[in-house]
């Protein structure tokens, strides 16, 4: 049975990682990069040196992944390179809101779009207790669906993966050719002053302020966060690795040929935007063109650029693509995550029934604790703050997997001095980032770290039930 199930390829791990990574983010982040730093090349360099640091990184695990192709991917990677606590660790935290808490916003960014096109259906009025509405009940059902498709095995959700990955890719190039085809026609009026003075919105003053360099490189490092978000979950296909064939190959190729792709589909995206809509706006605007990229309307960049070409009907349509694009998203970060807690399970680090294998071969007990977990932080309301104390912890532990290639029990010596000084940089620039958000968001970043000692308790009380077994 196991090497029945063992049947993906290059062109389905570039998909899962494709997929896992393109969901609502790059519809929407845009705006707040605008309000951060209101200078297109600025604007523009959030997205690219994102590109840089995903592409770089993803580099880096491939190498890892061709090391150790087991079930669990980064999991096994932080067991091995450090201890067996700091692998539970990230899973502990990748389980109580990381992987959890991102399946619950995708989920409900869905369920919002959905609500644009049948309003009456789903919305955010109460309908039971004063609290739970249609969107959260929607959100919790698309959970229950996706779930239930990855249980009939990886050959079937896979082929789902594959068929919503190509279909939102579609849409996001049509996105780009209409926005450089509109950018051609109006000779690409948005990119004068392209390297202008770089200002940042003041929300007291509602004005366009002037900063100085050191608030410069302070704000430029915030307005990352919604590019790197938008490019995370890349990881998830290591978590997989078992699933697919020839893993020490397969996973390292479909880890770079995707990022990048999604990388550079979402610089061409971004281009698309200023081609379309000013990065400037006034937040008063009736219009999308008059909104700008910075203000766009509740930030749906990508629906107010549609609108400001086709009318109502670009607005429906991109609603449409973001339905899509969430819904693959979802279905790859479930596939990923039940894996990632089978392998922990395995250790004896998670509870004992995640390890087992259903007839279709899909880890069912902690695909379903995945789900239930993911159906409760619908309706918790605060998955999002969740998300936000994170940030710090996601770049902790990107920082010590990247770092891990450096151990000599890892490398064996065989790392380039070129990719020792590739991953050097790599290492460099998330040192900054991580530094400036303990500045800028003390209290966040240490409510992260707090998240991820939380968990050395429970370690130790896993080692004691694996001392009785």
């Amino acid at each position: 049975m196991n090497q029945q199930i063992k049947k993906l390829n290059t062109l389905d791990a570039s998909m899962l990682v494709m997929g896992s990574m393109i969901g609502s983010g790059i519809f929407l982040v845009s705006s707040e990069v605008a309000r951060q730093i209101s200078s297109p090349y600025m604007w523009l360099g959030t997205w690219i040196l994102t590109s840089f640091l995903t592409i770089t990184g993803a580099y880096a695990y491939g190498k890892l992944s061709t090391l150790f192709p087991q079930t669990g991917g980064q999991y096994i990677y932080l067991k091995e390179a450090y201890s067996p606590m700091t692998g539970f660790l990230f899973g502990w935290t990748t389980f109580l809101v990381i992987q959890t808490g991102t399946i619950a916003a995708v989920a409900v960014a869905f369920a919002k779009y959905t609500g644009f096109l049948f309003p009456t259906w789903i919305n955010e009025d109460a309908i039971l207790f004063n609290y739970i509405n249609s969107q959260q009940l929607l959100a919790a059902a698309l959970i229950a669906l996706l779930t239930y498709f990855n249980l009939k095995g990886i050959s079937f959700a896979s082929f789902i993966q594959n068929l919503f990955t190509f279909t939102k890719i579609g849409a996001i190039i049509v996105l780009i050719l209409i926005g450089f085809y509109v950018g051609f026609q109006n000779d690409w009026l948005h990119f004068t002053d392209f390297f202008r003075e770089v200002k940042t919105f003041d929300t007291p003053t509602q004005q366009l302020i002037p900063i100085d360099t050191f608030t410069l490189a302070s704000l430029f490092g915030v307005a990352m966060i919604g590019p790197l978000f938008s490019s995370s979950a890349w990881n998830n296909v290591t978590f997989a690795s078992q699933d697919f064939e020839d893993p020490q190959k397969t996973i390292a190729k479909g880890l770079v040929y995707g990022s990048a792709l999604v990388c550079l589909l979402y610089i061409l995206t971004n281009i698309a935007y200023l081609g379309i809509l000013p990065l400037d706006g006034n937040p008063s605007g009736e219009t999308a063109y008059e909104r700008g990229i910075m203000f766009a309307s509740q930030d749906r960049l990508g629906s107010a650029a549609l609108q400001s070409v086709f009318g109502t009907i670009g607005a429906t349509l991109m609603a449409i693509f973001i339905m899509i694009s969430t819904f693959g998203c979802n279905n790859g970060i479930i596939l990923a995550g039940g894996r990632l807690f089978e392998a922990m399970a395995q250790d004896k680090l998670f509870f004992s029934k995640a390890a087992h294998l259903n007839k279709n071969g899909a880890p069912a007990y902690s695909l379903i604790i995945q789900g239930i977990w993911a159906i409760l932080l619908c309706f918790s309301g605060g998955y999002g703050t969740l998300l936000d104390f994170t940030v710090f912890a996601i770049l902790l532990f990107y920082f010590l997997t990247v770092m891990s290639l450096y151990k000599e029990k890892i490398s064996k010596g065989l790392l380039s001095n070129t990719n020792k000084l590739l991953f050097a940089v790599y290492l460099l620039i998330l040192i900054a980032i991580a530094a400036n958000l303990l500045y800028v968001k003390t209290l966040s970043s240490t409510i992260g770290l707090i998240l991820v000692i939380s968990g050395v308790p429970f370690y130790y009380i896993m080692k004691r039930n694996q001392s009785k077994d």
